[in-house]
């Protein structure tokens, strides 16, 4: 049930279940979120290295990305149930239309709160991290994930028209809301 789900760190621990997730997303013909999703996993150390690659400054080697730290949230069987990806910082491309936050839930789990529940425990990584504040997306026409962010205190800001006319809809969640400040 939803009250078992975790949040980790992306490990080889977890190698068959995240395939199962990422062969779903590919089965599913949707359009897989977040972004670090879609790096195919089959030589699983090359994807934790990649996902581990660019998660401090010190680290990055292109000037046009930002440091990003990615989780899975993870239910009671091991399943891999969803994913996120924060970025520690924003540049302009991110500031228009990707925000700190990306995530997804794997298409057979939607509909059950998992969405909410990750969000909530991401926004507590960035609370740790000190971001007073963090951009929240999503594209225009996305209930669930609108409503998601609206219950953990997202304020709408704009839409922002992305080159190939899709409409994003940008939240800033003050991070006061999460402990009460």
């Amino acid at each position: 049930m939803l009250s078992s789900v975790r949040l980790v760190r992306p490990s080889a621990d977890y190698r068959d279940e995240y395939i199962d997730f990422y062969e779903e997303w590919i089965r599913s013909g949707e359009n897989i979120v977040p972004w670090v999703v879609k790096k195919e996993p089959y030589d699983f150390e090359a994807m934790l290295d990649f996902l581990y690659s660019q998660d401090s400054e010190e680290k990055l080697r292109d000037d046009r990305r930002v440091p990003h730290s990615t989780y899975w949230l993870v239910g009671e069987d091991r399943s891999i149930v969803g994913a996120a990806n924060v970025r520690h910082r924003l540049n302009e491309k991110l500031l228009n239309s990707g925000g700190h936050i990306g995530y997804g839930i794997r298409p057979s789990r939607r509909r059950q709160g998992c969405a909410t529940a990750l969000l909530g425990m991401v926004l507590r990584q960035t609370e740790a991290a000190r971001l007073d504040k963090v951009l929240v997306v999503c594209d225009k026409g996305n209930i669930g994930s609108e409503k998601t962010i609206l219950k953990h205190g997202g304020c709408f800001e704009s839409e922002y028209t992305e080159e190939d006319g899709n409409i994003v809809r940008r939240f800033w969640i003050h991070q006061g809301h999460l402990s009460g400040k």
